[in-house]
């Protein structure tokens, strides 16, 4: 699926057409996704025991992903998605600006390594000098 959590996509069709929201779910297996504040629906909670107060709950429900478009963080334009493989991974690419759309956790999981080399750098530091 070209859409996964945490992306930031523009809504295309439907009645919530035009809205940009967060993906909170991503649904691979029926390809669809729950978007934040797309599709509300009403859901009706009853009480459970005398203490718990019935409600009417507002939820956001599943929309196929083929109504969405993700927009890429570097030119902030909806895009179409596509693939380049590097090494054995296989990252996620804007159409227009050819931005990776993965590339902030890229860079978390470099950062995390750096941080790891250099704790282990200073660790062995001191027992060299004992």
């Amino acid at each position: 699926m070209k859409v996964k959590k945490n992306d930031t996509v523009l809504v295309i069709t439907g009645k919530d057409a035009g809205k940009t929201a967060k993906v909170l779910v991503a649904l691979p297996k029926d390809n669809k996704v729950v978007v934040d504040g797309i599709n509300v629906q009403k859901k009706h909670k009853k009480a459970r025991s005398a203490q718990e107060v019935s409600s009417i709950q507002n939820q956001s429900g599943a929309i196929d992903a083929s109504n969405v478009l993700v927009v890429c963080p570097t030119c902030n334009k909806a895009v179409r998605v596509a693939y380049k493989i590097e090494g054995d991974k296989k990252l996620r690419i804007c159409k227009k600006c050819g931005a990776f759309l993965d590339a902030t956790k890229e860079v978390a999981e470099v950062k995390k390594a750096t941080k790891r080399k250099t704790k282990k750098a200073a660790a062995e530091t001191p027992a060299e000098a004992n």
